[in-house]
């Protein structure tokens, strides 16, 4: 690289900062709890999710999870986190609808973990609860998609939670703070790739 060329990219990187910076030093709400949504039909909400719970750990926080539908399988997350010391974990479901098809167990399963959820919520010294696949229950009205709402929109200003599973009701992106859809590009399970351990579990 030539000195002119050196000093063209100091110059637009040192205006690039200074948008930077001016749009940081605009920003003036600190510490806020948030509602976050991952959803959509690609890899990586729960996925996600549990990267955010390393990172709240990192920062001293404490967390609670709860698994909505997963069953009690043992997932690679489950074995590490739930024996942490700061997590407190519960797979509560009984599996996917799909595999106990019987919608009064599910619903019953989905009550109790909903039950669990807002006890973490209502724990202080928790800051961060994650919902891991409540989309689903509340895609097959498993629970009250008004009273779910309701409630997460009343949780106390410095906790986050975070949602996630397929198909998020419209009326719960509208409640979120923060919504990131994974949009399924390409994935190996269409090529015939079995679930891995490792993977996604």
């Amino acid at each position: 690289m030539s000195d002119a060329d050196a000093e063209r990219h100091r110059l637009k990187m040192q205006k690039r900062k200074a948008v930077q910076d001016a749009e940081v030093a605009a920003k003036t709400i600190a510490d806020k709890g948030l509602l976050m949504v991952h959803t959509g039909p690609g890899k990586g909400k729960s996925t996600a999710a549990f990267g955010l719970v390393v990172r709240a750990l990192g920062n001293g926080w404490k967390v609670g999870v709860v698994q909505f539908g997963k069953g009690g399988w043992q997932s690679g997350e489950r074995k590490v986190l739930e024996a942490l010391p700061g997590v407190s974990w519960y797979t509560l479901g009984e599996g996917f609808t799909w595999e106990t098809q019987d919608r009064a167990r599910d619903v019953a399963a989905a009550e109790r973990a909903w039950a669990t959820a807002t006890a973490l919520m209502d724990d202080p010294d928790i800051r961060l609860v994650v919902l891991d696949e409540l989309n689903i229950a509340l895609r097959y009205e498993h629970l009250s998609l008004e009273g779910v709402v309701e409630r997460l929109k009343a949780r106390r200003s410095d906790l986050t939670v975070v949602v996630t599973g397929r198909n998020a009701k419209p009326e719960l992106i509208e409640a979120a703070d923060c919504v990131t859809e994974m949009v399924a590009v390409k994935h190996h399970f269409s090529a015939g790739v079995k679930a891995q351990a490792g993977i996604e579990f």
